[in-house]
């Protein structure tokens, strides 16, 4: 795989930026629970200005609204209607998007106030028709002094930021432009965070999930090993998978071979059996094998390591291009992604391995293991598309690829399934471009006659019978040198996202998105950059990631996670598994609650401690000029 070259020269577009000192900033959206706003699942009847945005729900409203009634039960109908309007205005800054901004609150170890922070014009009205009804909206026995003096009332009460205090932040516009829409920076970027997840990986290589209600999910090092962690965020500590006697690997930065791939079987309740994908040397002979293992009877949390069973074996001619990505389609076939075999150009042969269907060497596989017990370990689908061409290999589902890493499935629109089963991937690229590609059955991608949109050997890509598929997007190596294909976001926590192919580049840790147009098929691309100033100021979220981006992943809820390190080497510990969080809005409170399901544990639980905030060496990326891409590229 050629993510990890061993000449790793970032580009100079990119500028690395140590985070020694954290950033100050303006208000941004925030509840008092320290989390994002949310649009209410039904319209608020009460605090009605926050019925299509804000932090509260339909109970919450109800809440304030009872509270509201019980307060003016001490007046009298005309009590009633001079100060009204102003008790009701300030209880329902609770459901201000900006709540807790206007209560202090933003920092979770500082006292929140106990009323929010009125604008200086605004308090003096307040206290000037209604100032003795201080003490209904607080518990505090000195309110009848406050009351009686302008000056201690308005003191206690008034927020000093003129653009941030209420009323005026219903009015400001920079404030309510797009509120609760992603945030982008003057160039277009979007903002995002990050939570820190796990950390201390050897090269984090895939990250799985096991699709049987527990939520766990399972990481696996290019060392060869693969380990559990439950949906609380603790790990097990013996690993799910202990293959390093049989990986092929090295601790040299760059290397492509090693543990590159584990998929779970689509119906791991019933089905308990695993598929790895691993680098290994047969009398020294370099090969990429395809193994199946079972579950221990004894442990869920373990596969029997005295069960595998060879799948499939592919001799490497070169150290490089090993592909390395395995995934289940959702017609239950088991999907391989193989490398050209190496070197440079893909030399081999008059057309080279990608345009051979005698070799599966730069190809995408598709077998049945369903049904393998006994006999052949596995079986050709019978609609696979070269099934009786003549030298072709059954196994070949599609090809001319490159050198495809990372890959995954579209979920589908929550609601209408749109794009359900899309197959996106990640082709790597030789001299100028990089490219994301959609699997088609029998789809030819063109390598080694196109590299991206452009020729790479002109006199193949005169040839009219390649016909080959173009990518939906492609990038210059300005922007990066070796693209890590992600996920289209199908979560329930982040709204905002639904439908975003998000991705990234190994050589310049750039974070990227591709947005479909409906009604054209075209992709737009959007940079991802970590929020500024205080965008990410949310317990547990940080704004910062390691650069080398080597694997995206999905829970079993379908929120998005990318694993990176600081040193592309198997042997460091400096791998982490970040989850891609949006500041600007959340789903509703409960909707996106589950209950696991219980896991039977052997062994001790290590539980997770975030490392941010520990380390010196962190760094985020800021793009030194916008790099906007023609619809040639």
């Amino acid at each position: 795989m050629t993510v990890w070259r061993a000449h790793c020269v970032l580009s100079q577009s990119v500028i690395l930026v140590v985070l020694l000192i954290p950033q100050q900033g303006n208000a941004h959206p925030q509840c008092l629970d320290y989390k994002p706003p949310f649009q209410p699942p039904e319209p608020l009847l009460f605090c009605k200005e926050y019925a299509k945005f804000g932090c509260c729900d339909i109970d919450r409203d109800n809440q304030i609204s009872q509270r509201f009634y019980q307060i003016m039960d001490y007046f009298d109908q005309t009590g009633f209607m001079a100060c009204g309007k102003y008790i009701r205005s300030i209880l329902c800054q609770e459901c201000s998007p900006y709540a807790a901004h206007l209560y202090d609150a933003e920092d979770a170890n500082t006292p929140m106030r106990e009323l929010p922070g009125l604008c200086g014009n605004y308090c003096e009205d307040f206290w000037l028709h209604c100032r003795y009804t201080l003490s209904l909206l607080i518990d505090n026995n000195e309110t009848h002094a406050i009351e009686e003096d302008r000056s201690k009332f308005c003191k206690y009460l008034e927020f000093k930021d003129p653009e941030y205090c209420y009323p005026n932040v219903l009015s400001n516009d920079e404030l309510n432009a797009n509120l609760g829409d992603v945030k982008a920076d003057p160039q277009g970027c979007i903002q995002l965070c990050l939570e820190e997840v796990a950390n201390g990986l050897r090269n984090p290589v895939a990250m799985v999930h096991a699709n049987d209600g527990t939520h766990r999910f399972f990481v696996a090092e290019q060392l060869g090993y693969v380990w559990t962690y439950l949906a609380n965020g603790s790990r097990i500590d013996r690993p799910f998978l202990n293959l390093t006697r049989a990986v092929l690997t090295s601790p040299w930065a760059g290397d492509e071979r090693g543990f590159l791939c584990i998929a779970l079987h689509p119906r791991f309740t019933n089905v308990k059996k695993a598929y790895v994908y691993y680098s290994v040397s047969v009398k020294k002979q370099e090969k990429i094998r395809i193994s199946e293992f079972l579950v221990c009877d004894s442990d869920v949390n373990m596969l029997d390591h005295s069960s595998e069973r060879t799948l499939l074996e592919v001799d490497e001619p070169a150290s490089n291009h090993n592909g390395g990505q395995l995934l289940f389609g959702l017609d239950g076939y088991l999907y391989i992604f193989i490398g050209d075999g190496g070197k440079a150009g893909d030399p081999f042969g008059k057309f080279g391995n990608s345009q051979n269907k005698s070799t599966l060497l730069g190809k995408v596989l598709r077998i049945d293991v369903d049904n393998n017990d006994y006999g052949a370990p596995y079986s050709i689908p019978s609609d696979n598309p070269f099934v009786g061409e003549r030298d072709a290999r059954p196994e070949i589902y599609a090809y001319g690829v490159r050198n495809m890493w990372r890959c995954s499935v579209d979920r589908g629109d929550p609601v209408s399934a749109q794009g359900r089963g899309r197959m996106f991937c990640g082709d790597v690229g030789q001299n100028k471009y990089e490219e994301v590609d959609l699997i088609e059955k029998g789809g030819n991608y063109g390598w080694r006659a196109k590299e991206g949109f452009s020729c790479y050997d002109k006199k193949l890509c005169t040839n009219s019978t390649l016909n080959d598929i173009l990518p939906i997007f492609a990038y210059p190596h300005k922007i990066g040198k070796s693209v890590t294909g992600g996920y289209i976001y199908r979560g329930c926590q982040m709204p905002n996202l639904n439908g975003l192919y998000i991705f990234g580049d190994f050589m310049s840790g750039r974070l990227m998105s591709l947005k479909e147009n409906p009604a054209t098929g075209k992709w737009s691309y959007k940079e991802i950059c970590m929020g500024a100033d205080k965008t990410c100021s949310f317990p547990k979220l940080i704004n910062s990631y390691y650069k080398y981006i080597i694997s995206f992943g999905e829970d079993e809820a379908g929120e998005l996670y990318f694993l990176a390190t600081g040193a592309a080497s198997a042997t460091a510990r400096a791998g982490v598994v970040y989850k891609i969080v949006d500041p600007s809005r959340r789903a509703p409170p409960g909707k996106c609650n589950f209950k696991p399901t219980p896991v039977n544990i052997k062994g001790k639980l290590i539980h997770f401690s975030p490392k941010e905030g520990k380390r010196a060496s962190k760094h985020t990326f800021i793009p030194s000029e916008v790099c906007v891409l023609s619809s040639a590229v």
